[in-house]
């Protein structure tokens, strides 16, 4: 059994600030569970493009609110508390915060292993390992 507490993650290697997010990683590919998990805030305002060409990802808003647009198809969608979307197209994206800041909750498939960074495309490099 695992118990990890967001608190004691913040300040430490497992926290990773980037231009418009801050990601807080809970669970990573040496937990060994088969997917990764993450908090993650979108600050209000902000707007970030991403593309998981390598990652499928999930994401659940617990708090705050924004908006993701579908680069494939143009459409926006608001996200408030309660919403979740599934990047299962690896679907290249906008996020947006809203008004307040959005406190999300994120599962990565495959795992994370922490060391990634967005390249170019706003994607993460696979990892070699999970070939």
């Amino acid at each position: 059994m695992k118990i990890v507490r967001v608190q004691d993650i913040i300040g430490t290697e497992r926290e990773v600030e980037g231009p418009g997010w801050t990601s807080r990683r809970l669970l990573l590919k040496k937990d060994g569970m088969g997917f990764s998990f993450h908090e993650t805030i979108i600050p209000a305002g902000s707007e970030n493009t991403f593309w998981y060409k390598h990652h499928l990802e999930a994401v659940y808003c617990v708090s705050g609110n924004g908006s993701i647009t579908d680069l494939a198809t143009g459409e926006t969608h608001e996200i408030t508390d309660g919403t979740l979307y599934a990047l299962d197209k690896h679907d290249k994206h906008i996020l947006r915060g809203g008004t307040e800041d959005m406190r999300l909750i994120c599962a990565f498939n495959p795992p994370v292993t922490g060391r990634e960074v967005h390249d170019e495309d706003g994607a993460y490099m696979p990892d070699p390992d999970n070939d």
